[in-house]
């Protein structure tokens, strides 16, 4: 898959890693495809080290997985891999909302982030800005490890949501949900805001059967 893009100095690793995340949340980069370093550099203009640098701090959030003498791969994410991100999502967010919520934090980045998911016309910018929406629904939680915790999920809550999409649309579900969450923080209902997360992020994982995340077996 050809990747678009001459990159330039001084944020060469910042658009080089972009360019690459890009690529594998839309699915131009499949599951399992090889990140060869000499042909990355190759398409994007640039040396290898800041693909390099990209490729390392893609293996740190989750999209990528390198392997001694191997190299880098996207990442497979199977259905175990789903369940323990959403299961480390329903332990930390909605506490976190909670809290956000009781202290009165500001609401407006979520409202801007439910209007671009509205307007999103394709998987891969609807499920950026429901990451954002989520986001801005616990940054406010006065707790900048819990922040960290969740933020380190983010990439891998997408590879699971954009993968599900491409199976099963259930985005229209997610957006109606997201506007009962946004309804209860409006009015400072904290402990409600929360149940409707938590019960929000395990829905999701109960309306994803098996084979809609594990890879398909190749054909006999």
């Amino acid at each position: 898959m050809p990747l678009q893009a001459h990159v330039v100095a001084p944020s060469r690793t910042a658009h080089v890693l972009e360019i690459i995340k890009g690529a594998i949340l839309s699915g131009d980069l499949a599951a399992g495809s090889p990140l060869v370093e000499t042909d990355l550099a190759l398409q994007l203009g640039v040396s290898k080290t800041p693909v390099r640098e990209a490729l390392k701090t893609l293996e740190g959030t989750g999209l990528v997985v390198i392997r001694p003498y191997l190299g880098a791969t996207v990442r497979e994410m199977s259905y175990e891999d789903a369940a323990a991100v959403y299961d480390m999502r329903l332990l930390l967010e909605p506490e976190a909302v909670r809290r956000t919520v009781a202290a009165g934090g500001r609401l407006s980045a979520a409202e801007r982030a439910l209007e671009r998911a509205r307007e999103a016309d394709g998987g891969v910018a609807r499920s950026a800005a429901n990451r954002e929406f989520h986001r801005a629904l616990y940054e406010g939680c006065g707790n900048p490890l819990l922040v960290a915790s969740l933020d380190g999920l983010r990439d891998q809550t997408s590879l699971v949501s954009v993968a599900a999409w491409a199976r099963r649309a259930s985005w229209e579900t997610e957006a109606a949900e997201h506007e009962e969450i946004l309804g209860a923080a409006r009015e400072g209902r904290a402990d409600e805001a929360a149940d409707l997360v938590r019960r929000h992020v395990a829905a999701f994982l109960d309306r994803l059967p098996k084979q809609d995340i594990d890879p398909a077996p190749p054909s006999p």
